[in-house]
């Protein structure tokens, strides 16, 4: 097991009516940015249930953040914090708004240009501003964890960055919210989250017994309850565990000890800057063909995984080579499409802008060991075609 350093001060509030505490959760006397996407919470109730709820608070309303939130309105949603004078941020939506608050929460106090926050891959220890968020959407893990993705609409760039003072200090997280989830919504949430474990436990063997277990239960349980979710997601025992897998995939506990490869999500992250594919789907495209390109490599661990997860038998080899048939299975299962060219048809030259893309990035060796260079990253998109 590798060294570590676990930090997570963030007080997840889980459960049916958790929503009535969110008076006690914020500051006293605070004034609060509440921060919010495309009107949702509004259909849903959710809306109404935060107002109530924060009667006596003095609330600035800011709508619009997008999935896949943009820097630029993100920029004015600090224009509106310093101008107002707001000292708390309550996000109420999914990852993306809570993604958005993040970056907003970094770049109030930033002493320089926010765009360096993305570009230069910034991470923010301190001065940031606190706040808070209400889950309205499992996926992304963001109500629990430090890290977010922001979209950079000028140069069509999706980044990330993170760091320890961007910890929400509370997460309300009620399983009954996606009750009036689209399908897609959710069939991208569990293959989100699916993928997440993914990115932290298909590298190598470093014999952590127990975060492979655990990470293991995570995939176990996302297979077993995302179908039936997705058909009926009104029932408490699947929204409850779908939602708790969701925060325990990347709330940081299972990265712990072990490698990250993350190629996926960073190859995957192009997709949706240039197709505005969701993020989700750009996974289940990417994945298993990095799976096949890297196989060598993560051959031990796709073996382990085969037999635990879908109880395969057989050699290291043919076990790995099923079980990368079993997640795009898997995968087809929770609606996904897995090739680009079932989403656009104007992809023959996507290998070659991500590749100089990442080039100029300097990301010329991705993965658990950098292993994945820019010849893999190309052969890994032409593959996905």
């Amino acid at each position: 097991m590798l060294n570590f350093e676990l930090y997570n001060p963030t007080n997840l509030v889980f459960g049916k009516g958790q929503i009535d505490k969110l008076s006690t959760l914020v500051p006293k006397n605070a004034k609060v940015l509440l921060a919010y996407g495309g009107g949702s919470i509004f259909k849903n109730g959710i809306y109404d249930q935060v107002i109530n709820n924060l009667k006596g608070f003095e609330i600035v309303e800011f709508g619009g953040i997008e999935p896949n939130p943009r820097f630029e309105t993100l920029m004015k949603a600090v224009d509106v914090i310093k101008a107002e004078k707001i000292d708390f941020i309550l996000a109420v939506g999914g990852g993306s708004v809570i993604d958005g608050v993040k970056f907003i929460s970094a770049a109030v106090n930033f002493d320089g240009n926010p765009i360096d926050i993305l570009q230069k891959r910034i991470l923010i220890k301190e001065n940031a501003m606190p706040f808070g968020t209400v889950l309205t959407l499992p996926a992304t893990g963001s109500e629990m964890n430090s890290g977010y993705v922001v979209t950079i609409e000028a140069t069509q760039e999706k980044l990330s960055s993170g760091g320890s003072a961007l910890f929400p200090q509370f997460s309300i997280c009620d399983p009954t919210v996606i009750s009036s989830l689209p399908k897609r919504q959710i069939e991208n949430g569990v293959v989100d989250a699916y993928t997440h474990v993914m990115e932290q436990y298909l590298t190598y063997p470093t014999d952590a017994f127990l975060q492979d277990r655990i990470a293991e239960g995570i995939l176990q349980t996302l297979i077993q309850v995302g179908p039936g979710v997705v058909k009926n997601p009104t029932d408490y025992t699947l929204a409850s565990n779908f939602m708790w897998s969701c925060t325990m995939a990347l709330n940081g506990l299972i990265q712990k000890g072990v490698p990250s490869d993350w190629a996926t999500h960073m190859i995957g992250h192009e997709l949706t800057a240039l197709y505005e594919i969701d993020h989700a789907r750009t996974l289940a495209i990417i994945g298993p063909n990095l799976y096949h390109v890297m196989f060598e490599t993560k051959k031990e661990k796709l073996a382990q995984y085969g037999r635990r997860i879908f109880d395969l038998i057989g050699s290291d080899e043919e076990v790995a080579k099923e079980a990368i048939n079993k997640t795009v299975e898997f995968f087809h299962t929770m609606g996904m499409d897995t090739k680009l060219s079932q989403y656009t048809g104007d992809y023959s030259k996507t290998a070659d802008f991500i590749v100089n893309r990442f080039e100029e990035r300097g990301w010329k060796g991705l993965g658990e060991k950098q292993l994945i260079t820019l010849d893999k990253v190309r052969s890994i998109v032409e593959l996905s075609y």
